[in-house]
């Protein structure tokens, strides 16, 4: 059995703070990361997790990270992107949620006849296909880690396990790349821009109204972080309620409500509170919270896990990607009205259909930073991503594992 050597938590948050800003040094140097908007910390994070299964491979050590910084990170990032949220915002993108809802369903059955037709071609049972689908790129590790034992006990395939944390470590690598292309493809090819450019964005360096606040001092970042731990705490609440109703959501999922909530609330029961929405202070506080989580998450992937896929996957996931980039090119981006949000959520899209949330928000941000803000985006796709995924891909696997 290898030694396993532990890096602690704040030697975990160290090294993903120096990946993030490897990443950062190499988009600026490197044309093609910039022209093809790929997320600083994924270029910093594949690097530094290749050079990691390298050591690991060399001296025979098992490589563990403590990572509770970065699921910190991860609640108080979608904090902030509820107290961006505008009552308004919600509203308009009624029909944009409805639209994706209904593409996430879609993409949930393709993803599952697609992984189907794999593990026949393959000569593996039927049943891992979700592992080769839905289970592992649109739910992601938590989904593939909770359903392969399911899959292993009904068809006697002692590797599901193995198989699909291997499909999901691949998708999020492919999530990470396709998604700065496929909106740079929509944006060229169709000449759009925001169609509300000055507008304040989760980050990014324009602004809505000038108002006192709007320069970044240590009172400025204090009130940031109070209004986002308050927004955490509530969330922490409103997580507790659900799992006593047994409805089962990742944590960050209330916080992005609760922080919805608090922003729209501000106004009406304290006005005379400055608001933290869509300002400068708020901005470097989310950027540097995806930023660093994602680093953290891709630095400490393990590719040992590959090992035990081999072709099957690789070749999947090649018809996967494709699939999903036809999808977003082809079908998202004109349902959803051929505009620069659409082409944003396209983005994002890819994402989190191969990936997972964060990387689906990594990949807008990036996006964004270029182009110019898209805040329903930012505010739809993850309450789509979390709420309606876990529920809807939960009964497609179950049919398909005891049919």
């Amino acid at each position: 059995m290898p030694e396993i050597f532990v890096f602690p938590e704040f030697i975990t948050s160290t090294l993903g703070f120096a990946v993030y800003l490897l990443g950062a040094r190499l988009t600026r140097e490197v044309a093609f990361l910039r022209e093809f908007n790929i997320p600083e910390p994924v270029t910093g994070g594949l690097i530094a997790s290749t050079c990691f299964a390298i050591y690991a491979a060399l001296s025979g050590q098992s490589l563990h990270f403590e990572v509770a910084a970065r699921d910190y990170l991860l609640v108080l990032f979608f904090a902030g992107i509820g107290l961006n949220a505008r009552l308004s915002d919600l509203l308009l993108g009624g029909r944009v949620l409805l639209l994706l809802l209904v593409l996430t369903l879609g993409t949930i059955l393709i993803q599952n006849v697609v992984g189907i037709a794999g593990a026949q071609l393959f000569g593996l049972p039927a049943q891992t296909g979700v592992l080769f689908g839905s289970a592992s790129l649109i739910g992601g590790h938590g989904t593939a880690i909770a359903w392969s034992p399911n899959v292993a006990e009904v068809t006697g395939f002692a590797s599901a396990p193995e198989l699909g944390v291997a499909m999901a470590t691949l998708g999020l690598i492919a999530a990470s790349l396709i998604g700065g292309p496929v909106a740079k493809y929509l944006i060229s090819r169709h000449n759009l821009s925001p169609s509300r450019p000055d507008d304040g964005d989760v980050v990014g360096v324009a602004y809505e109204d000038e108002r006192d606040g709007l320069e970044i001092t240590h009172v400025s970042l204090m009130r940031v972080m109070l209004a986002l731990h308050l927004a955490i705490i509530l969330g922490y609440a409103m997580h507790g309620v659900l799992q006593q109703l047994g409805l089962m959501l990742p944590l960050f999922v209330p916080c992005l409500i609760s922080g919805i909530i608090l922003a729209n609330l501000r106004p009406i029961l304290a006005p005379k509170i400055p608001s933290v929405a869509r300002t400068p202070s708020l901005a470097i506080v989310s950027e540097f919270a995806l930023g660093t989580f994602l680093a953290i998450s891709l630095m400490t992937m393990d590719f040992s896990t590959l090992s035990e896929a081999g072709w099957a996957i690789v070749v999947t996931l090649v018809v996967q990607t494709a699939a999903t980039i036809a999808l977003v090119i082809v079908i998202l981006f004109y349902a959803l009205g051929r505009n620069y949000t659409a082409a944003v959520l396209a983005a994002g899209f890819a994402g989190f259909s191969l990936g997972a949330t964060p990387t689906a928000i990594a990949n807008m941000t990036a996006v964004t930073k270029r182009y110019g803000p898209a805040p329903i985006a930012f505010v739809v796709l993850p309450l789509v991503s979390a709420f309606f995924v876990d529920i809807a891909n939960a009964v497609v696997i179950q049919t398909i594992v005891n049919f």
